[in-house]
């Protein structure tokens, strides 16, 4: 399988190995890499497979992208190494269903991504150091610097705005040392995503040190995602007998959305989506109006989905063929203030007894608001957010143990201002 940038419009176009795409990140011209073209599921397989058990439908599935590049054997060891947790569909009541994705090391859906990445990276990486650079407004840092952690040949630098995430996704990013290298930013997580493109586009950095990106951004942290819709799905089949289900899917940097885009390219049946944001609805709005307008994101209660500037829009017209008709056929969207969600995260404890991350609240919240036949994603686990949790409901949500000791353990950072010359010192001595 070979990879093209976004922005390469020619019809004799760029491509790219699957090491260069993971290496580089970005593509040269600044855009996300692509599939050269999107490979089939046979449905069959994969429905056989999800009965035995999620590492052997993901590693079918990773074989139909990856198995040209990587060894049989090594891959079929990253999948299950990256796959030692549960996922599940849990039926609230008969009309109300969510794909539960935040049972992993790090409690949110971004393990799924992020310990694939970590094991494939640890493949293809053979020889030089590499440098993970990658940007967080809350889950994907804890994710990538527990994907990576340990990993030979490979250093993280996550960056992260300074108190506008939690205090278990900040001891997530701060208590493992090692190759794990932590700056706080003054500044937001949009200046953070800047920074960190500024790297990339920086050819004489990038001639000084190898540098890669885990956000949803890099090929290896993206296409994983799309494995899950396929569990989701057929979870869903088998539990209502129904064919196609729409997806409700929580949204900030649009990886996640648009992995279950090329999910439902590969020939999963998915009746639609809807792209549900919080305050920072740039995509809702775009789906109405037909005009793209990112702009600075703005700090709510559903921290992680705080992105005003989606990277994931060019993959997302990409798959559409550049065409707005085609994505409005492709999905709907829906956005909630911080008083909907925390309305929503009360309703449903008490209609469910059931604890919501904000996140997955707005996921809800669309799901009953457009009368959704299908299921919401859940992507982090309440206790993530516990301060906002507990304003909702009174209740404050039980700590995993493994929590409980990252809170407890010390913290190591860095912190810089949001500077692009103060990072790229800091990389070059890092």
């Amino acid at each position: 399988m070979r990879y093209f940038s976004t922005r390469d419009t020619k019809n004799d176009k760029s491509f790219f190995s699957l090491k260069e795409a993971a290496i580089k990140g970005l593509a040269p011209d600044g855009g996300l890499f692509m599939p050269e073209y999107i490979p089939q599921a046979d449905m069959k397989i994969v429905e056989d497979l999800y009965k035995k058990s999620y590492s052997e439908m993901a590693l079918y599935l990773a074989g139909l992208f990856f198995g040209d590049d990587i060894e049989p054997q090594k891959l079929e060891k990253a999948v299950k190494s990256a796959y030692d947790f549960p996922i599940r569909l849990n039926s609230l009541d008969e009309n109300t269903n969510t794909l539960e994705l935040f049972h992993g090391p790090t409690y949110a859906f971004k393990d799924f991504g992020a310990r694939f990445m970590g094991q494939i990276m640890g493949i293809l990486n053979d020889s030089d150091e590499v440098i993970v650079l990658t940007a967080t407004s809350g889950d994907t840092g804890s994710a990538v610097a527990n994907g990576f952690y340990n990993v030979k040949g490979v250093k993280v630098v996550v960056l992260y705005p300074a108190d506008k995430i939690s205090p278990l996704q900040e001891s997530q990013m701060t208590t493992l040392h090692e190759n794990i290298y932590p700056l706080k930013v003054n500044g937001t997580f949009d200046d953070c995503q800047r920074m960190v493109k500024s790297m990339f586009a920086d050819e004489n950095l990038r001639k000084k040190i190898n540098i890669t990106s885990a956000n949803s951004i890099n090929i290896l942290r993206w296409i994983p995602q799309a494995f899950y819709y396929f569990y989701g799905v057929y979870a869903w089949r088998e539990l209502t007998g129904e064919e196609a289900p729409e997806v409700v899917v929580p949204s900030g940097n649009y990886g996640n959305l648009t992995a279950g885009m090329l999910a439902r390219k590969m020939g999963l049946p998915i009746k639609g989506f809807v792209a549900a944001s919080n305050a920072n609805d740039v995509i809702p709005e775009f789906l109405k109006s037909a005009e793209y307008h990112p702009r600075a994101s703005v700090q709510t209660v559903a921290n992680a989905m705080d992105v005003g500037a989606p990277s994931n829009y060019e993959r997302m017209m990409s798959l559409c063929n550049n065409q707005i008709e085609e994505l409005r056929k492709e999905m709907r969207g829906f956005s909630a203030s911080d008083e909907k969600i925390i309305e929503t995260i009360k309703a449903v404890d008490e209609k469910y007894n059931y604890l919501s991350c904000p996140h997955s609240a707005v996921g809800y919240a669309a799901t009953k608001e457009l009368g959704v036949e299908g299921f919401w994603l859940s992507t982090a686990h309440a206790a993530k957010f516990g301060e906002v949790t507990e304003k909702a409901t009174g209740k404050k949500p039980e700590l995993p143990e493994k929590m409980k000791k990252m809170l407890a353990a010390e913290k190591v950072f860095t912190k810089i201002e949001a500077d692009n010359e103060e990072l790229k010192k800091y990389l070059l001595g890092v």
